[in-house]
């Protein structure tokens, strides 16, 4: 089965395509805006146009803008196509490749994966925030917090994210984190757990927008 991953939720634009569990071939940019003129054109350039039985996007937390157009892109494929779409959190991803770079790297103290902290950009100076088990697993909620919120609700050792960086300089001598600086990125969808993807595709923006209708 051909997969097709999407992933715009954040200032990363993203695709791959894979046969099975093999990356077939894929595209990333960082582009802060723009998602919208990107990204079917980087669909288009996989082989085949990207065309798949099955696929994956980013319901968010990350830019309101970014989540809506992965998921209409997905939605009007995937009806095109009669083919399965089904959303995924963004900060699962983010913690599936926290832990991907940890391996590889071979920075971790103990040779077992470990679990990560989330820690991405959320606007308005507050960062969304959200702990993951060993397993992959989330363990609460993602909550969008202000930095010393973000420094109490943060778990453990390990933490992934944009902002990572930022949450793990909050911590004093003794309580040193080792953080990874990353994006969001569709190439690295294989690694996500089958119980996260879910045909509820809905948005997921973890705050309240910033514009309320008027009534």
């Amino acid at each position: 089965m051909h997969t097709l991953a999407i992933d715009c939720a954040t200032e990363a634009c993203s695709v791959a395509l894979f046969d099975g569990n093999r990356l077939i071939a894929s595209d990333y940019a960082v582009l802060g805006r723009g998602h919208a003129e990107r990204l079917v054109p980087m669909i288009a350039g996989l082989p085949g146009k990207g065309q798949a039985e099955r696929i994956l996007v980013s319901r968010g937390p990350g830019s309101f803008t970014g989540v809506r157009i992965g998921i209409a892109a997905a939605r009007a494929l995937a009806y095109a196509w009669n083919a399965e779409c089904l959303g995924y959190p963004t900060l699962a991803l983010v913690a599936a490749q926290g832990r991907q770079s940890q391996i590889q790297s071979r920075l971790q103290s103990q040779p077992e994966p470990q679990p990560v902290t989330v820690c991405m950009h959320g606007g308005h100076g507050e960062w969304f925030v959200q702990n993951f088990a060993a397993d992959m697993m989330p363990e609460d909620e993602v909550r969008s917090l202000a930095p010393d919120a973000a420094k109490i609700a943060c778990r453990h050792t390990l933490v992934a994210g944009n902002r990572a960086h930022e949450l793990a300089s909050l911590f004093a001598p003794g309580e040193e984190k080792l953080a990874v600086d990353l994006l969001p990125d569709a190439r690295h969808a294989q690694l996500l757990r089958e119980e996260l993807l879910s045909a509820d595709n809905a948005p997921l923006y973890g705050r309240a927008p910033d514009a309320k209708p008027k009534l």
